[in-house]
């Protein structure tokens, strides 16, 4: 059976990107390599670390009891709530303790086939700057409160961080078959905007998406717009998404091994052949196979969403 990934591939090298493989034109910094790493981590001033610690502060009120148990418990593991931004080095030490993963800092968003590359060794890019006062609430582009508070907890869970490399890895398929959106719709759905079920009736976050902002954790979690549908991954991969607002839809697993599963052992060469190069399902849609656990009013989609000055309910 062809997996999400094949064993003959070297992921100690940087992949090709063919040239008929359609990826978002990045402009390199001079500064940095093909790898796009950082020669060194910031140094951030007082106002920056303070500004990291007011975000912390902020998250910790709303964060226990929505966010995933795995997440709450690398919170403590790495202690990110020290004061100040984490630095990287102290950190991935720490984390490679406990699952062999380290963070990187990058100067913005990097190109997908470096971005896999760097997950298929287990390192974590993040971002080597931090937002503004003014953009406190909201920020297009990750910064290192997002990637850093976000993303690495739950990457001392064992089980989700060896999805994240396989993820990793099944970037050189996807580069193959030319159908990086779809695996960066799994990547959205589950990464970034996934739920988890711990219990009957207790569905709680651990995307980096909604674990990262004030807004996103009560609306994913409680909110009655939202549809939220248990996790089917070749539904996933033909569903388009929300990039700048609150999605009209999360996916929900049952466990990280059962998201490890549904992953790692699908026959990917046989979905990517079948794919559309577009997607087939709307955002908000639920269709005849979804397993629903809520289906959604979609009255914040309706009304508007954020540039209407909706109501997230």
């Amino acid at each position: 059976m062809n997996t999400i990934t094949q064993s003959e591939t070297d992921y100690s090298k940087l992949p090709d990107l063919a040239a008929n493989v359609f990826t978002a034109p990045l402009k390199k910094p001079a500064h940095v390599g093909d790898d796009w790493l950082e020669p060194a981590q910031h140094v951030y001033v007082a106002e920056e670390n303070a500004i990291w610690d007011d975000l912390f502060a902020r998250q910790m009120e709303i964060l226990p009891g929505r966010a995933a148990s795995a997440f709450m418990a690398g919170l403590d593991k790495l202690d990110l709530g020290r004061g100040g931004v984490p630095e990287f080095g102290k950190m991935s030490e720490e984390l490679s303790a406990l699952t062999g993963w380290s963070v990187v800092p990058v100067p913005m968003l990097i190109p997908d086939h470096v971005f896999f590359w760097h997950l298929a060794n287990r390192r974590f890019p993040a971002g080597n700057f931090i937002r503004s006062r003014e953009t406190f609430d909201y920020i297009q582009e990750p910064d290192v409160f997002h990637d850093v508070f976000g993303h690495v907890p739950m990457l001392t869970d064992p089980v989700f961080a060896d999805y994240m490399q396989e993820y990793g890895r099944a970037g050189w398929k996807a580069m193959r078959y030319n159908r990086l959106k779809a695996l960066g719709s799994l990547y959205w759905y589950t990464v970034e905007f996934g739920l988890i079920q711990e219990a009957s009736g207790d569905i709680r976050a651990y995307g980096a998406g909604i674990l990262s902002g004030p807004m996103e954790v009560v609306f994913a979690t409680e909110a009655r717009s939202p549809n939220r549908i248990m996790l089917n991954v070749d539904r996933v991969m033909r569903t388009d998404y929300v990039i700048s607002d609150l999605q009209p839809t999360y996916f929900v697993i049952e466990s990280f091994a059962d998201l490890y599963h549904q992953t790692v052992e699908r026959d990917f060469d046989r979905l990517y052949r079948n794919l559309s190069p577009s997607f087939t399902y709307a955002h908000s849609a639920v269709i005849d196979v979804d397993d629903v656990l809520h289906r959604g009013t979609q009255e914040y989609l309706l009304r508007g969403g954020r540039g209407s000055g909706a109501e997230p309910v």
